[in-house]
């Protein structure tokens, strides 16, 4: 069992997402295999549009997603029931997998997501 601290930085991330001029998710993973991501999605970006076609065009987003809203508004839609929430700053959400979402308004949305290792939940 290791038993030093690990730290990471977004500003140097394992993997990017990178959705060009609308955004994009910074990802850093720990020896434990814990991720971390710091998602910036500007006005106007969409899932459909913006992030599915990385994603190899999914019906719907396959991940779930544990987090916390550091600025901005998120609307989330199921895609099965049609069900929306809108997450906004301030908020510690989890989204099960089969939603889209779409920036709510004008302001850039930005958010902090966790993933246990391995996809545990």
């Amino acid at each position: 069992m290791d038993n030093t601290i690990e730290t990471r930085r977004f500003e140097r991330p394992d993997e990017a997402l990178d959705m060009q001029e609308m955004g994009g998710i910074n990802i850093v993973r720990m020896r434990d295999g814990t991720a971390g991501m710091y998602a910036v999605f500007e006005p106007g970006w969409t899932w459909e549009n913006d992030e599915k076609p990385l994603l190899g065009s999914p019906d719907s987003c396959p991940m779930r997603h544990t987090g916390y809203c550091i600025a901005g508004r998120l609307m989330v839609r199921m895609v099965e029931t049609g069900a929306e929430t809108l997450i906004e700053t301030g908020d510690f959400f989890e989204i099960p997998p089969g939603h889209d979402a779409c920036v709510d308004g004008s302001e850039r949305v930005e958010m902090i997501l966790f993933e246990g290792p391995a996809h545990e939940h």
